[in-house]
């Protein structure tokens, strides 16, 4: 399992989003609050992915802790900006240990990153993988199950589909393909956010200008709003709508 968030609106730090809250995802790498058996700490690295001045997004990104590195603590106090999505990772076991397997992954504009896990790992996976252009498969950042469902969201992305779209019908092959596997995805293109609950938490917390999506609250102020089983949400910095997903 993983922890990961998602913030749009008005520019913020790194630090007021990773660091400075109570149960900031900091925290949640040593203490999180719900991993619903799947693991115990977030140690097996981190990524931060930011959109600065409106461009691509940069990332930072490590196979180590992230209270052992720093770096991010120096970077996200100096850094600030109004499109966010980071994560800490829990790595399921066997899969490597390795810079690449840290989300965010990225192309151009888009960032992504998933908690969870796929059951059956690989050969559950196997004709799904199929579908996908060999050049893709020959060029995957890692192999682990999350380097491959951002393979299969971003075809559908490449072929035109919306974000939401892409999501939705990646969660249902999957599911389909994987019964009982953990899909929350996260996804953003710095103008909006889309993320997927299944068989794990996520919350959010809107004010008229911006929005916070994460799989755990950073604190125990009113306004947090819990995403049910299931569902699919797509926010900007103004607006949060939520359905359920259609396989579900």
């Amino acid at each position: 399992m993983c922890r990961h968030l998602a913030y749009l609106g008005p520019p913020v730090t790194l630090r007021e989003l990773l660091f400075d809250p109570p149960h900031s995802l900091l925290r949640q790498s040593w203490a999180p609050r719900d991993m619903r058996g799947g693991g115990t700490v977030n140690a097996d690295g981190f990524g931060v992915g930011w959109y600065p001045g409106g461009g691509a997004p940069v990332r930072y990104r490590r196979a180590q802790p992230m209270w052992s590195d720093p770096t991010i603590a120096e970077l996200a106090a100096a850094t600030s900006a109004g499109a966010v999505l980071a994560a800490v990772r829990s790595a399921t076991v066997g899969m490597a240990v390795v810079e690449a397997a840290a989300a965010p992954f990225a192309e151009g504009r888009w960032l992504f990153s998933h908690n969870g896990v796929v059951r059956g790992w690989p050969d559950s996976m196997v004709p799904l993988a199929a579908t996908l252009p060999v050049r893709d498969l020959l060029t995957i950042d890692v192999a682990t199950d999350s380097a491959l469902l951002w393979a299969l969201v971003r075809d559908r992305l490449r072929a035109g589909a919306a974000p939401a779209e892409a999501i939705a019908d990646t969660v249902s092959a999957v599911a389909a393909a994987a019964p009982g596997s953990r899909l929350n995805m996260l996804f953003t293109d710095g103008q909006t956010v889309v993320a997927s609950t299944v068989g794990h938490a996520l919350s959010w917390r809107a004010t008229p200008a911006s929005v916070l999506l994460a799989s755990e609250p950073h604190d125990d102020e009113p306004g947090w709003r819990e995403v049910p089983d299931g569902h699919l949400v797509e926010a900007t910095a103004t607006e949060v709508r939520q359905r359920t997903l259609a396989t579900w």
